[in-house]
């Protein structure tokens, strides 16, 4: 959980609900959509993907996209239960670990090359988003980030390392220009980066799923996988109604366990994080924003938020090991809200929800295969949308073509997060970090 890490993060209605009874903003409005039948029985199949999260169905795509129809998903819940149907929609590039330590651990060219791979995935997730028509409710406007501190320092290393060791580019707003995009009186100067977009994950991951379908993919919802056996050559993935004989498996399951296979399982933490949207704004939303783009902070415990096409304000933010109810939900980040838009005081929260992401301790995605067909791709801490993207690639062209440009995450393997003991010191790494934030802004008066 770095400083710099960022969030990623079925039909119904979309009129106001109260918390504790509201799905996710994202659930209730979702697109209707003819559900995928559960599996029934057994057949065969050259790939079979667990988990149908962005980096199942982005393998399942790339896959269908290099002429392998021959594929299987199988998903425990819907497309996008998880979460890539619940983070904040934040779409740009990199990882969870920052890009100094990326650089330090492997050196300029491997780290510019990992960091490229994120920087492509965005354009592929706008090509995709176009070419399939997929109304995911796209803002190609930008992110900005805000430095909540005084001391510029931090913006002015990052902006300088991206641009000499990464050929990446971002804009630096001085205080009065970020406080006339952003209206609040709680920062200071900031980066904008322009090569980035969000969006309605749920929906986008809708999309991918009807795309990848549309190509002769066969997705089973509400077909949780029991057991993962070999069977000869092949792999046996049986659920409570069916099974798959396949010559490839894909583990995709992030945050919610596949308890398939215990090495894979034990080498995350799933670890929540928070969002809530607001009530429609109207004009209330220009006295907070002026900008189409979405906006975190320079903390470790930083805020997230965008604004939403009907005018509510999405707001998300915390990690934890805790899954709290809506009503806390809502309780936290209604808190943490006032504190940048005081002007919103008495604002009515008519979504709040709480998603499990998948962390590894060091802080990067889990992507490798153990050689007799078994693939796994996990762990993308809560900067998912771009790397599951990528991810999904690197699989799909491995099983399609025998690439192996998969092998650059190599060094990245897959530690035990010796559970629950690693819940205890990820969450007080966190309370430390975000008593070292405190402790800052109080020095800066």
């Amino acid at each position: 959980m770095r400083r710099y890490a960022r969030r990623f993060m079925v039909p119904g209605s979309a009129s106001p609900m109260h918390p504790s009874s509201a799905p996710s903003y994202y659930r209730a409005t979702a697109h209707a959509y003819p559900a995928f039948p559960s599996l029934q029985g057994r057949r065969e199949a050259r790939v079979a993907i667990v988990g149908g999260g962005y980096a199942g169905l982005n393998t399942a795509l790339g896959l269908a996209e290099r002429g392998v129809k021959d594929v299987v998903l199988l998903e425990r819940e819907q497309v996008g239960f998880g979460a890539s149907g619940r983070n904040g929609g934040f779409v740009f590039g990199g990882y969870s670990l920052g890009e100094q330590s990326l650089l330090s651990q492997l050196g300029p060219e491997r780290a510019r090359a990992l960091f490229a791979l994120t920087t492509s995935a965005v354009h592929r997730i706008r090509d995709r988003v176009a070419r399939y028509a997929i109304a995911c409710d796209a803002v190609d406007e930008g992110v900005i980030w805000a430095n909540w501190f005084r001391d510029p320092g931090v913006l002015q290393q990052r902006q300088q390392l991206l641009a000499a060791q990464y050929g990446v580019e971002w804009e630096w707003l001085a205080q009065q220009e970020l406080r006339e995009r952003v209206r609040s009186e709680r920062y200071f100067d900031g980066l904008y980066e322009r090569d980035a977009l969000h969006l309605h994950p749920l929906n986008y991951a809708i999309g991918l799923a009807q795309a990848a379908a549309a190509q002769g993919v066969t997705i089973h919802e509400t077909s949780g996988v029991r057991r993962l056996d070999r069977d000869g050559l092949r792999w046996r993935i049986a659920t409570a109604q069916g099974e798959v004989l396949a010559d490839h498996a894909v583990l995709s399951c992030g945050g919610y366990l596949s308890g398939l296979h215990k090495t894979i399982d034990r080498a995350i933490l799933p670890i929540a994080t928070y969002v809530m949207v607001t009530e429609p704004l109207g004009d209330r939303l220009d006295d907070c924003l002026h900008t189409r783009a979405a906006i975190y902070d320079s903390r470790f415990a930083f805020d997230y938020y965008r604004p939403l096409p009907d005018r509510r304000l999405l707001w998300g933010g915390r990690i934890s090991v805790l899954n709290r109810s809506p009503q806390a939900v809502q309780r936290l980040l209604t808190r943490d809200l006032l504190r940048v838009f005081p002007q919103l005081k008495g604002v009515r929260i008519d979504y709040a929800w709480s998603g499990l992401m998948s962390y590894a301790r060091h802080q990067m995605p889990q992507i490798g295969s153990d050689g007799n067909g078994l693939w796994w791709a996990q762990a993308f801490g809560g900067h998912g949308v771009a790397p599951t993207c990528a991810a999904g690639e690197l699989v799909a062209a491995a099983i399609a073509e025998g690439d192996e440009g998969w092998k650059q995450f190599a060094d990245y393997g897959l530690p035990s997060t010796h559970r629950p003991g690693g819940f205890v010191a990820a969450q007080a790494t966190y309370w430390w970090h975000e008593f070292n934030d405190w402790l800052k802004t109080r020095l800066e008066g």
